[in-house]
């Protein structure tokens, strides 16, 4: 029997990050300041309200795993305003509501993580998760490979996200 190698180079930017200290700048800022289409492209950012960025999680759990952010850089619900509070729950209802149109999910994981040893990943800037599911979509490889399988690529899953960003309102 050979062994096969799945490989996620992607993860290593992930991996790299953890040790680094919080300096009030991390990737979801650089996201909230993309300002033309090249540059939410690249940093897969689907929409920007007047407090908050929605965009494909670099490191997602499953297909479609997107992350809806305060575009200020800030880590906890007590440093927000009442009208940043109010916009990040309304963009995580958009961002369902696109995601039942473009694939279909049959129920959603919505939750945040506040600190490291809750499993934020930028503790230093709070997210929500927006996280599609189907029955079964799990499987062996998170158990026996330590590995997720993500079914389609980023690049291809932001296309059609993005067409149908303008059908929301």
């Amino acid at each position: 029997m050979s062994t096969s190698h799945l490989f996620a180079p992607w993860r290593m930017q992930y991996i790299r990050s953890l040790g680094k200290p919080d300096d009030g700048r991390c990737y979801l800022c650089d996201a909230a300041d993309a300002s033309n289409d090249d540059e939410r492209r690249c940093r897969l950012v689907l929409w920007q309200s007047e407090h908050c960025v929605v965009g494909i999680n670099c490191f997602p759990y499953t297909n479609g795993h997107l992350l809806v952010s305060p575009r200020a850089h800030k880590a906890d619900f007590d440093e927000l305003s009442p009208g940043e509070l109010l916009d990040l729950q309304t963009q995580t209802a958009r961002a369902i509501r696109l995601l039942k149109r473009a694939i279909s999910p049959q129920g959603f994981n919505v939750g945040i993580n506040l600190g490291r040893c809750a499993g934020a990943g930028v503790p230093g800037h709070m997210h929500q998760h927006v996280v599609p599911r189907w029955n079964g979509d799990t499987n062996f490889m998170g158990v026996i490979g330590e590995v997720r399988v993500v079914p389609e690529a980023m690049s291809i899953l932001y296309d059609d996200l993005i067409q149908r960003v303008p059908t929301l309102e």
